[in-house]
């Protein structure tokens, strides 16, 4: 009896033993088999990037890359430090510009473009190539398409695919980014689309004004002279007017959070008591942000501000400026 549990014993031990050597079997088969992938990957992202040098191969590695920015996190040093691809970027850019006007541009010339879009999106936000994309005034090259109005869709997902490269910079919250920018042309750029594109290209465009009045260098500049003031402040206007009749929460979010911003400008809120739109003062919006509770607070803090320091005569009623 004892021979027998000493036998059962050392078959259980046995079976155990085998067991884990099974599973680290199993687990060390696995993890070969993911680095080995992962090396065939990191081996067609060479090839891809080679093959975007030569005009017969470039679509397809364009389209193969773009598919990849998310999930290889070098992506950008590796497109920015390889000889000739930015250069190859650019050319795919500049390519279309005579398909703008007369706007002729295709699908398929608007897909392959915004491909090479979406690779300098991904230089854009990469902390080791953004100072560098910046320096060689890239963004300017997607201006063009920041200015046509056709509203067709190829031409609609150009537009929207550049505001993504813009987005992509302010996003960082970066003094260099604004600083760039403000010496461009980026905020009337963005008031013409707030004010006539698509819903998505109109809250892209949004969020960089706003990104851009987030920053007190940016808030200083477009509260410098009233014409740049007054120029913002009425496309905010239409564009509240609009929701007021087309309602977006998305949208309405980054237009009450503009809002605030100038407020914070001592003469924008003199300005804002007397041009602030009605809707935002009523209950226009009220069902729009039931769920909404930060653009409620940003909405309630516009309001106050905007209350504050202003002289009322004995009844509580605003005086009109002398």
């Amino acid at each position: 009896m004892c021979a027998f549990i000493q036998v059962q014993s050392h078959l259980t031990v046995t079976h155990f033993h085998l067991y884990i050597f099974y599973t680290t079997y199993l687990f060390t088969t696995a993890v070969t088999n993911v680095t080995a992938l992962a090396q065939v990957d990191r081996e067609k992202i060479y090839q891809w990037i080679n093959e975007l040098s030569s005009p017969e191969t470039r679509e397809n590695a364009l389209l193969e890359l773009s598919k990849k920015r998310e999930s290889v996190p070098d992506l950008a040093p590796m497109l920015w430090h390889s000889f000739g691809t930015i250069a190859a970027l650019l050319q795919e850019i500049v390519n279309i510009y005579p398909s703008i006007n007369p706007p002729t541009l295709t699908a398929h010339q608007s897909n392959r473009v915004c491909n090479a879009l979406a690779l300098l999106q991904c230089v854009a936000s990469h902390p080791e190539t953004r100072s560098a994309f910046l320096a060689a005034h890239i963004p300017l090259f997607l201006y063009p398409f920041l200015h046509t109005v056709s509203k067709t869709r190829p031409f609609e997902y150009l537009r929207l695919t550049s505001l993504g490269v813009i987005g992509a910079l302010v996003k960082t919250d970066e003094q260099e980014v604004i600083n760039f920018l403000l010496t461009t042309e980026i905020i009337p750029l963005c008031l013409r689309i707030m004010e006539s594109g698509s819903e998505l290209s109109k809250t892209v465009a949004t969020f960089i004004l706003q990104k851009i009045l987030l920053d007190d260098t940016g808030l200083a500049y477009i509260c410098q002279t009233y014409e740049r003031f007054s120029h913002v402040a009425m496309i905010l206007g239409k564009m509240v007017l609009q929701l007021s009749k087309e309602p977006s929460a998305r949208l309405l979010k980054h237009v009450v959070r503009c809002y605030l911003r100038l407020s914070d400008n001592l003469r924008a809120r003199e300005a804002l008591r007397q041009c602030l739109p009605d809707q935002l003062k009523d209950s226009t919006f009220a069902q729009v942000l039931k769920d909404d509770t930060t653009t409620k607070r940003w909405l309630a803090q516009l309001v106050k501000n905007l209350q504050e320091g202003q002289v009322t005569d004995a009844r509580g009623i605003p005086l009109a400026p002398q």
